[in-house]
Formats: C-alpha cells, structure tokens, sequence
C-alpha cells in the first residue's frame, strides 16, 4: 500500500485527536485488528469507487472513522496512488519576517552574481589583444 506520508500522518493526527477526547472511539482506534494503512487503503478505494477526484477534508475524516467504527469492514485491494493534501501553515511574525529577509538576501546575492559575470566577461574581452590590420598603400 502506498500513499503520500503526509496524507498517512494527516489521517493519523485527526484520529488521536478524537481519541483523546473520545474514550470509547479511542478504544476502536486502538484495536489491534485495525491498522492505519488499511484505513488509508479503505479510504482510496472508497475514492475511486465514487469516482471523483476532489474530496473536502470532512468527508476523508469521515470514511477514517467509518473504517475504525466498523468491527467488519472491506477494506479492499492495495491502491498506488499520489495523494495531495492541502495544509496551511501557520507562521508567527517573527518567522514571516526571518523568511521575508531571507528571500532579499537570496535576491540581493543572485544580482550581485550576475552583475560580476558581466563584468568578468567584459574585462575577459578588453584583455583580448585584438587583430591589427595593416593597410597597404599600393
């Protein structure tokens, strides 16, 4: 069974997070016939038996819980797929500020770069003897 790790995590983090709250839905969690990565491939092949492409975060929450509340479930074959999760991260000013300085620098650093080629080309060029010609008169 192959997913993204993120995807796996995701899934792994919303369902500790119910537990903690949850008692008796920690104990269906804790189960050791059930495994997260049947639940993963549970909920791909839930997936592709719909046929869409494009799920709200509710609904993949919500067939994770079905597969741990269900003491009998199909969980179906193995599916290889790329799963893409959409996160927000949350930064704190200070971090936003940090990675702000970090790009202008980069920025500042890449223009200095070219500005150097240039003018090593162009000194590269002048040191070039160039080629006399001489005329001849007759």
């Amino acid at each position: 069974m192959k997913s993204t790790d993120t995807f796996k995590n995701t899934i792994s983090a919303y369902l500790e997070k119910i537990a903690s709250t949850d008692t008796a839905f920690a104990e269906k969690l804790n189960n050791p016939e059930k495994k997260i990565d049947d639940c993963i491939t549970y909920i791909l092949n839930q997936v592709q038996k719909s046929g869409c492409v494009g799920f709200d975060d509710s609904e993949i929450f919500g067939m994770a819980l079905h597969y741990y509340d269900e003491e009998k479930i199909e969980v179906g074959k193995p599916i290889q797929a790329n799963v893409v999760v959409n996160h927000a991260v949350d930064l704190s000013q200070e971090e936003i500020e940090q990675a702000k300085s970090k790009a202008l620098d980069e920025v500042v650093q890449q223009a200095k770069d070219k500005m150097l080629k240039k003018t090593k080309a162009k000194a590269k060029k002048e040191d070039q003897p160039s080629e006399v010609v001489q005329g001849n008169l007759f």
